[in-house]
């Protein structure tokens, strides 16, 4: 039987009966089990209580002997005490005795060490002497390895002299012999290192080294090669003067590429722990140092040029040198195995490797203006032929999206995405420029406009005002495009501008910190959506659509105006003769509209006919256009909404007009005058119910006030407007009651 459980902290004497009941011994006779299980609980005790019982008379039997143990291990404790205490005092007494002695010891060994100092120092001092001499012989020989060995020793017997009282001028003595080495061998460091002569390089290093001075030895190297390379470029210019700079920048930066490569093989094997950071160093001073420089090269390159021209030449300079700084860049992380961790130096050849375009870059949007100046001039809208011109306008639009778009390929490509603040100025000024040509197309139509039916300068108009809806529709486009990718490139730069590659930090190689203060503004501004990028040419392509809207409906409107001008000398009110014949209080019936009247309904009910042209296809530039122009169009959303919003306006025109004529014209008019004039007025709103359109309440009203009878006449005109009231009654000359 298991009783570990009789072990645990938490034995509970109830779980243990109920858990021994649950086995399968105990579902038979459970008398028979208890008796079982009590049994062996009672032999467990007993064989427990004899265990104990042997323990415990070991533990009496083994207490004389610990207690034994324990009295001796405490004597010798005592003892060993007692003996620290002795050893402790002898120490004492040995440190008093022979303290004077050591003092004594250690003072004699310094007087030793002082005169082996001494000693030494004069035999290095006997040694400079000779050393000295030696020297002088040997600079007479030329035996220059002799020398450095001679000025090496002289160095170390230096350093062992720091204490003697000439120690400068032997100092001094010590540098001049440097310099006299360094003068005789100069040459012949030169003609080394030009020469590439790996032996006697490796020589003059280990001769500087050991002289301390490599530094010196590295500015050698880094003069030579400068020199040279300088030598390349005038040589490359003397022999191509028929060339321009273009060939000249080709032709040295490849010599540059190839020169990296030769000359960091070769500074590997001499200046194994400098050479890289050396040939950028090297680099960096002669792109600074050239002679003629390159930005005067291109300065005086760029005069060859047209101004509209210059751009174009920049771009393919820039190319040339961006196609060199990546090469470079390559070429560098070669030579290093890894990414440069210098990133100063790197910083410092890649700003002079860019500097000659920083203040073009800063000039951008001159040269780009000049450039989109001339091409938009050669947009040809002078035509002796109007619909000619209207029909080149047409035909410009894709041209002028094209040149915006290359204006921004230009853009990304010329300022690595640096300008495109100055881009916009660009652009604007493009369409700006543009949008002149239909404002001069306007001012034509205004010019050759009369005041009869022209239905060619009609439909010129609207054809004009679709091609305007067109140029709208693709500058709404172009701007969402340029947009999206303006933020996505100035994104990119502001990234690469963070990253380790000094050579994609086109912020810090060609813009100045007011520059780039610009380029975050833009950008801010933009993410904003304070203000669209064409907010301008938007804004003007609205009014010109608005100019243009008006120009038309006056067109449209034209015979309509010059009918209603003649209502004061109808000959129903103006003719005497006429007033008489119609003296006669003659039936409604016998009333017909007059002339001047059925000649605007005649032309009003020919204007669908001449909108069809426009309105049998799908024309959303024309829709376009005419939301540009006015805010009621917004109300219709197709082409048969836009036909009835244009007949509405040219409606309401004809009522206002019609009015205005009647009130301001007539003086007096009597019965059959005002049943003539109400005749008129009904014949103008049958006209308008044909075309889906309504007369105005104030015509309304005029038609129903001049049918009433004088005695009608305050009760009839409750409820119409004041002033039409009024304007009747004086017509007629009835009274008021008031």
């Amino acid at each position: 039987m298991d009783i570990s459980a009789f072990s645990d902290d938490d034995f509970d004497v109830k779980k243990w009966i109920n858990m021994k009941f649950k086995s399968t011994e105990a579902q038979g006779d459970k008398d028979a089990y208890v008796s079982t299980l009590v049994m062996k609980l009672q032999l467990y005790v007993q064989q427990f209580n004899g265990s104990l019982e042997e323990t415990s008379q070991s533990v009496l039997s083994s207490l004389p002997r610990i207690l034994r143990d324990t009295q001796i291990l405490q004597q010798e404790a005592l003892s060993l005490k007692e003996k620290m205490v002795s050893v402790k005092q002898e120490i004492a007494k040995v440190d008093n005795d022979t303290s004077s002695s050591m003092m004594a010891l250690e003072k004699i060994d310094k007087i030793k060490m002082s005169l082996q100092l001494a000693k030494q120092s004069l035999h290095e001092a006997d040694n400079w002497s000779v050393l000295a001499n030696d020297i002088e012989e040997l600079f007479e020989t030329d035996d220059i390895e002799n020398i450095a060995v001679k000025i090496c020793s002289m160095q170390k017997s230096l350093s062992m002299l720091s204490n003697a009282i000439d120690y400068e001028d032997k100092k001094m003595q010590l540098d001049g012999f440097k310099n006299r080495l360094e003068a005789v061998i100069s040459p012949k460091i030169v003609h080394a290192f030009t020469a590439k002569n790996l032996d006697s390089s490796k020589l003059y290093v280990t001769i500087f080294d050991k002289m301390n001075r490599l530094p010196q030895l590295l500015k050698y190297y880094h003069n030579c090669l400068k020199v040279s390379l300088c030598q390349e470029w005038r040589k490359i210019i003397e022999i191509a003067q028929d060339e321009n700079i273009s060939y000249w920048l080709h032709a040295f930066y490849d010599k540059l590429l190839s020169e990296w490569h030769d000359q960091v093989k070769w500074s590997n094997n001499v200046f194994p722990d400098a050479s890289i950071i050396t040939i950028l160093d090297i680099y960096t001073d002669l792109l600074q140092s050239l002679e003629p420089s390159i930005p005067d090269c291109i300065s005086t390159a760029l005069k060859q040029y047209s101004t509209s021209m210059q751009l174009t030449f920049l771009i393919e300079l820039k190319q040339i040198t961006r196609h060199f700084a990546v090469n470079l860049n390559g070429s560098i992380d070669m030579s290093f195995k890894k990414k440069v961790n210098n990133e100063k130096k790197l910083l410092q050849l890649a700003k002079a490797i860019y500097q000659p375009y920083v203040v073009y870059v800063k000039k951008y949007n001159t040269y780009e203006t000049e450039y989109l100046t001339q091409q938009v001039d050669t947009i040809d809208d002078n035509h002796d032929d109007l619909s000619d011109t209207i029909n080149s306008l047409s035909m410009s639009i894709s041209k002028i999206i094209e040149y915006a778009n290359d204006a921004y390929k230009r853009c990304k490509l010329f300022t690595d995405n640096c300008a495109y603040q100055k881009l916009i100025i660009s652009i604007d000024i493009l369409f700006k420029k543009y949008l002149d040509k239909y404002r001069s197309c306007i001012k034509k139509f205004n010019k050759i406009k009369t005041k009869h039916e022209d239905w060619n300068l009609f439909q010129m108009c609207l054809t004009l005002l679709q091609i305007i809806g067109d140029v709208l529709v693709k500058i709404e486009e172009f701007e969402k495009f340029l947009t999206t990718n303006i933020i996505d490139d100035i994104n990119k730069l502001q990234k690469n501008n963070n990253e380790n590659d000094v050579f994609l930090k086109y912020q810090e190689l060609l813009l100045d910190n007011n520059d780039i203060k610009e380029v975050d503004d833009f950008l801010m501004n933009l993410k904003k959506n304070d203000k669209t990028l064409l907010e301008e040419i938007i804004k003007l392509i609205h009014s010109i659509c608005g100019d243009l809207h008006s120009t038309t409906y006056e067109v449209i409107f034209s015979p309509i105006y010059t009918q209603l001008l003649t209502i004061k000398k109808a000959p129903a009110w103006s003719n005497d003769e006429h007033q008489q014949t119609y003296a006669i209080d003659l039936p409604d019936y016998s009333f017909s509209p007059q002339e001047y009247i059925t000649q605007v309904g005649q032309y009003l009910m020919t204007l669908p006919q001449h909108l069809e042209p426009f309105l049998l296809r799908d024309n959303p530039s024309l829709m376009h256009a005419l939301k540009a122009a006015d805010s009621q169009y917004t109300r219709g959303s197709t082409e048969s909404g836009f036909t009835d919003t244009l007949l509405g306006i040219i409606a309401k025109g004809t009522c206002q007009m019609f009015q205005d004529q009647t009130i301001g014209g007539i003086d007096k008019i009597n019965n059959s005058g005002c049943k003539q004039l109400a005749t008129d007025i009904d014949y103008l709103g049958n006209v308008f119910e044909e075309l889906g359109l309504a007369l105005s309440d104030n015509l309304q009203q005029m038609s129903m006030l001049l049918r009433l009878t004088s005695e009608e006449y305050q009760t009839g005109a409750a409820g119409c407007n004041p002033r039409i009231v009024a304007a009747v009654r004086q017509m007629r000359n009835i009274p008021s009651s008031g």
